[in-house]
């Protein structure tokens, strides 16, 4: 069963721990399930029209494994394979927006939630094993290597966020790349799905862009990255901006185990005092803060960036989630954080 079911021996145990288990908290996953995931299994993002996305299905099927709730994952799973794999492929499009007709406008996917969903069903087939989540992640994991890990002498592999828009063929910049569809902490597991492609490699050339692209004063990555020439450098048509979606970066960073503190060095600098109004992202060119989120769930990011790269202990006040206060990502990624608390760095752990 499981893995196994592939053909041949049975793979030696992978860096990353098994998801199973580690989330303990049941009253903050009960309040998730209530807020967040509908009876069919759709997983609403609050603070975005009330979208679903396939991030988020890929972050609902992790946190139910993580707390052990097999019911749940199989709804959130049977909903996304009904509307989000609708493709002539076996990735997934990226956006269902409630009040469109179709839901799915945009037939794109997105690499983060084809790898994050991949990822679960890899979890899921070691926590109950069902051989049929193992086709089904292999399916997405090959796809997703055949697709979207584009070799590059220069760099290493790299991992493209889409099928469509992001290569050099489709851009006069391209390839270009978001940092933060680098889910370390899935590369030794979806390589238990297809072997046959070099997930370490692209997390070594994920570690290694982190170190690279570093811009203005700050020295901290933007969201959308050009790749043409021999450095990294912003990417044409977007705004400079350490974002949304970079703040995840040091998240998966410390899921994956890593603990160089050269690599949270920018992270940790910027987020160093807690601020008025929150976690700060900035213009890289100025380093002006161009929002802050107030939202206490991002506050968990660097608590377990600090964990990992000095040893930091986790603040006492960080383990409690605001499941019936904050919007889906903050409370995400929030959990996320401390699933990785647990089964990476316990000695952190308030006592």
């Amino acid at each position: 069963m499981g893995f196994a079911m592939l053909g041949g021996p049975a793979p030696a145990q992978t860096a990353t721990a098994p998801l199973l288990g580690a989330l303990t908290d049941a009253q903050a996953w009960a309040a998730y399930k209530a807020r967040f995931v509908t009876e069919q299994g759709r997983v609403v993002d609050t603070g975005n029209g009330g979208i679903s996305h396939s991030e988020g299905q890929g972050y609902g099927m992790l946190l139910a494994v993580a707390a052990g709730d097999r019911a749940a994952f199989e709804r959130i799973w049977t909903w996304t394979r009904a509307n989000l794999m609708v493709r002539d492929d076996q990735l997934i499009a990226w956006r269902w927006e409630p009040d469109k007709r179709p839901a799915v406008a945009d037939m794109n996917d997105a690499s983060d939630g084809d790898l994050l969903v991949a990822w679960a069903l890899a979890e899921a087939s070691e926590a109950w094993h069902d051989p049929s989540h193992t086709v089904a992640g292999r399916r997405i994991a090959v796809e997703l290597g055949r697709k979207l890990i584009l070799p590059r002498a220069a760099h290493g592999p790299l991992l493209l966020p889409g099928v469509s828009g992001f290569s050099a063929e489709d851009r006069g910049d391209g390839p270009v790349v978001n940092l933060s569809y680098w889910i370390f902490p899935a590369f030794d597991r979806v390589a238990l799905l297809a072997p046959e492609f070099d997930w370490a490699g692209l997390d070594r050339s994920g570690r290694r862009l982190i170190a690279a692209a570093r811009f203005g004063t700050a020295r901290l990555p933007v969201e959308w990255i050009s790749l043409s020439g021999d450095a990294p450098r912003p990417a044409e048509g977007f705004a400079p901006t350490f974002g949304y979606n970079a703040l995840r970066i040091p998240l998966y960073l410390a899921m994956a185990g890593v603990t160089d503190p050269d690599l949270y060095a920018p992270f940790l600098a910027l987020w160093d005092k807690p601020e008025v109004g929150g976690l700060a992202l900035v213009d890289t060119q100025s380093g002006r803060v161009v929002e802050r989120l107030p939202e206490t769930g991002y506050g968990a990011i660097p608590a377990l960036g600090a964990c990992a790269a000095h040893g930091t202990p986790f603040p006492a006040a960080l383990r409690k989630v605001r499941a019936g206060q904050e919007n889906y990502y903050p409370v995400s990624l929030h959990l996320l954080a401390l699933t990785a608390l647990k089964t990476r760095f316990p000695a952190c752990a308030p006592r």
